[in-house]
């Protein structure tokens, strides 16, 4: 839909800029004086000042707290029987982000010319994802949004605690690794090129060892390292341009699903996604063939979008979508036929809510305990490398002493 700046007078006779989304600039100056804001001129926003606006946007997107923070707000303000549009001119005036609150605006000025809330969002998809889209359609056609607005907020924070943990998980190790680094490259670059020249002035050979990182410490302090750090960033973005195809995906996926160790975490954090999602979309009203539509687009892993696609195109053919999930090589027989016996007793959202809890309890065991063998490794690890270095620095040293004594 077509953006358009403006320059208006406000009540008061106020002098106001901004811009405004509307399908023609008819309906863009029809919602302005909605507002009782009367445009005295008003451009189309080009297609490169437009991709400028969403590249930036990309960079600089509003913090998923506060769009939690937002949700639980509105729902709120919506169950104390407070009007939508007065709610969000509530949430409006004490939003502090300037770009989160002139979207704000902008949805609740569509929402005053009549449009529907569900509408006004999907314009927004930096800030609400097709998630909480569905979620909010199915609250306005019920007449539940405020119910539905708070469940979109309790699913939100859900799944920002089961990221938390992982995030906290790896903190320790990361940190370790870049201690690890940093004296790798004060040793290498500070430490041994002074020893080494000064044995070197001495006329005495250079062990091995010592020359060997001698060798490494020129590399990182001369053009090779840029060379080597250029290399490295072009093979980052060729391969994130391959992942990006549908194809490159797939491979990423299913690689990542057959390692060791990481590939078994990977697919519980992938099957409890869906199932989580799914029982939180059956549970707000949302039709199975639509939730599966909306889950696939989430989930995050192309075997499982498939399997889901595939399940979606069996339940509008009329079959079950248990085949399609166990056959997709990421869901274990086991919890497929859980999600059969759930969908023929009626009591799939409550089947798939028990296995997400399920399989998210037993990712945490698995990260905790990932976490405590990874731990020792990198410490044992960082002890043999600075060992090695520390050896390369004292031989010479200690030859040097042998024969002068």
């Amino acid at each position: 839909m077509p953006r358009y700046q403006y320059t208006a007078i406000a009540a008061g006779g106020k002098k106001v800029k901004g811009t405004i989304t509307a399908e023609s600039p008819y309906a863009a100056r029809k919602q302005l004086r909605v507002r009782s804001v009367h445009p005295s001129s008003m451009s189309e926003i080009s297609s490169a000042s437009e991709s400028q606006r969403i590249l930036f946007s990309s960079l600089r997107r509003v913090s998923r707290s506060q769009i939690v923070d937002f949700t639980k707000q509105l729902a709120t303000l919506l169950n104390s029987g407070i009007k939508l549009t007065e709610s969000l001119s509530v949430l409006t005036l004490q939003t502090s982000d300037h770009r989160f609150k002139t979207a704000l605006t902008e949805i609740r000025d569509r929402v005053v010319t009549g449009e529907s809330f569900t509408d006004a969002l999907s314009e927004y998809r930096d800030y609400f994802d097709v998630i909480y889209v569905a979620m909010v359609r199915v609250g306005e056609v019920t007449g539940t949004l405020g119910g539905s607005l708070r469940t979109i907020a309790n699913f939100m924070e859900k799944r920002q605690r089961v990221e938390a943990k992982v995030i906290t998980a790896m903190i320790y190790p990361i940190v370790l690794i870049c201690f690890c680094l940093f004296a790798v490259l004060i040793l290498t670059t500070q430490v041994i090129p002074k020893i080494g020249a000064q044995i070197e002035r001495a006329g005495q050979e250079l062990p091995w060892i010592t020359a060997q990182l001698m060798n490494f410490s020129h590399i990182v302090m001369s053009w090779w390292i840029l060379v080597i750090l250029a290399g490295v960033a072009a093979v980052v973005l060729i391969l994130r341009k391959i992942f990006r195809t549908e194809r490159g995906a797939y491979l990423r996926d299913k690689f990542l699903l057959s390692l060791p160790f990481f590939g078994p975490l990977i697919k519980q954090r992938v099957v409890a996604r869906f199932a989580s999602t799914l029982s939180t979309l059956i549970g707000s009203g949302l039709a199975m063939a639509e939730s599966l539509r909306v889950v696939a687009e989430t989930t995050g892993n192309s075997l499982m979008k498939r399997a889901i696609q595939h399940a979606r195109e069996r339940i509008l053919a009329g079959a079950d979508i248990a085949a399609p999930l166990r056959d997709s090589g990421v869901i274990d027989p086991a919890i497929a036929h859980m999600v059969a016996v759930g969908e023929k007793s009626g009591e799939l959202e409550t089947m798939l809510k028990s296995i997400s809890e399920n399989l998210e309890a037993s990712t945490d065991v698995v990260i905790e305990r990932l976490s405590a063998a990874v731990e020792p490794v990198i410490i044992i690890f960082m002890a043999g490398v600075v060992g090695v270095i520390a050896y390369a620095t004292i031989l010479p040293i200690l030859r040097i002493s042998v024969v002068n004594f």
